[in-house]
């Protein structure tokens, strides 16, 4: 009996363990699922870079990507020794990047591999920045056509014509798309290509533009010098710019941090002038502004001109980048700048051998950008500290770095002026 019993007691907590180690296991596994789900979710939304300046047009990337760098693939877009002009940044969404070259084709190649998935090719040369949702990705070409490509086959999906040349980014915000044809208009379409309303642009070209909380940073009113932020929903400009204390060629994308808004700008004499400027985002009051004289290594006005023609072909020249309570720019001269967001103080400068030839992007407190090279001194791309501007990495490219990097997961991707498109990985 007593043996009977004990085999009764074993069969039970036998019986137990095993529904408890069941359990677990499911419960386990559930976890595990859900684990990976939001791990999988996340390192998507980390890749992910699908419009001009990233998420918020901030130029910074949420990766905790940390050099050294090694290179994942590179690709030579076309041969010949003439440098291309601009290689504006690419876009990326899942496994594929998307931009277009100065040849006239929108590429889309795969992340991985750098494997062609498709090329599309345009009426003209493509100095527009796209951008991709769910299904389409849309950019401009000197044609004056916005193209809605489908993101798997790269087939016109439809396409808009415009009175004149598209040189700058395409964003969806909500239901439109937006864009800005040069000298002609801001374009409102809806997401089947249908125009919905448009503002004159009575001069600019080579456009670029920040929208936060339905507020389209850099619109235009009734005469060139008018520019101010414009209230989508309700279609009104809000204020403009006082223009008559940063009168300049070139204004940069801006950057917004609380009630502030920053940009640089750029301006050439028998020297160049670079300034850097903070706006009230309420009123457009200007809080501080630091007017420079660039450091360049140019011995004259043309060699000096050439390179500011450079610059402002490139959409996201001066951008600036921003990091705890520091605004940093990079490019304009040979040196790397960062300032008090709220006072405006210089809180470092790094002075290189070249001059600097690409807008920065932040990833991780660390900021990525280009030097030109020359037929002594060869183009590199850099990492510095965004706390104290001291370098951390650096390598050799073949072309130089035409706009800032594009920082999506483990990679970061741009294109050089020999049409050379790069993609790095960070090494283990």
């Amino acid at each position: 009996m007593k043996n009977s019993r004990i085999n009764l007691f074993k069969k039970y907590f036998m019986k137990q363990q095993t529904s408890f180690t069941h359990k677990k296991i499911f419960q386990f596994f559930i976890f595990s699922s859900l684990f990976s789900v939001l791990c999988i979710t996340s390192c998507s939304r980390n890749s992910d870079w699908v419009q001009f300046r990233g998420e918020g047009g901030r130029g910074e990337s949420s990766s905790r990507i940390v050099p050294p760098l090694g290179l994942k693939w590179k690709i030579n877009l076309q041969s010949g020794e003439e440098k291309v002009r601009s290689m504006n940044p690419p876009i990326v969404l899942g496994d594929t990047i998307y931009f277009g070259s100065d040849d006239g084709n929108f590429y889309a190649l795969d992340v991985d591999s750098g494997y062609m998935r498709w090329v599309f090719k345009s009426g003209a040369e493509i100095n527009s920045i796209p951008y991709a949702d769910k299904d389409k990705v849309y950019f401009g070409s000197k044609d004056g056509k916005l193209y809605a490509l489908l993101r798997e086959t790269g087939e016109e999906a439809w396409s808009f014509q415009t009175r004149s040349q598209i040189n700058s980014q395409v964003q969806r915000y909500g239901d439109y798309i937006i864009f800005v044809g040069d000298a002609d208009a801001i374009y409102f379409l809806n997401p089947d290509g249908i125009e919905q309303f448009r503002l004159d642009n009575p001069g600019w070209a080579a456009v670029t533009f920040l929208i936060a909380d339905d507020i389209m940073y850099n619109a235009f009113g009734p005469t060139t010098k008018l520019v101010g932020p414009f209230d989508i929903k309700k279609r009104e400009i809000l204020w403009y710019l006082p223009y008559q204390e940063i009168d300049a060629i070139w204004y940069s994308p801006f950057a917004a941090q609380g009630d502030y808004l920053y940009c640089g700008t750029a301006d050439i004499y028998d020297g160049m002038l670079l300034g850097y400027h903070a706006f009230s985002r309420k009123t457009g009051a200007l809080i501080w502004s630091q007017l420079i004289d660039g450091k360049i290594n140019y011995d004259n006005f043309d060699e000096l001109w050439q390179y500011f023609l450079r610059n402002m072909v490139i959409l996201d020249f001066l951008s600036p980048t921003i990091w705890r309570d520091l605004v940093i720019f990079t490019g304009g001269d040979n040196t790397a700048r960062a300032f008090d967001t709220k006072k405006g103080d210089l809180r470092w400068e790094q002075i290189y051998n070249m001059p600097v030839s690409s807008a920065p992007t932040l990833a991780s407190g660390r900021v990525y950008f280009g030097l030109l090279g020359d037929d002594f001194i060869p183009p590199k791309f850099l990492c510095i500290s965004a706390r104290d501007g001291k370098l951390l990495w650096e390598m050799e490219t073949e072309g130089s770095i035409l706009s800032a990097p594009v920082i999506a997961g483990k990679r970061v991707i741009f294109g050089t002026d020999k049409n050379v498109f790069y993609v790095l990985e960070q090494v283990f």
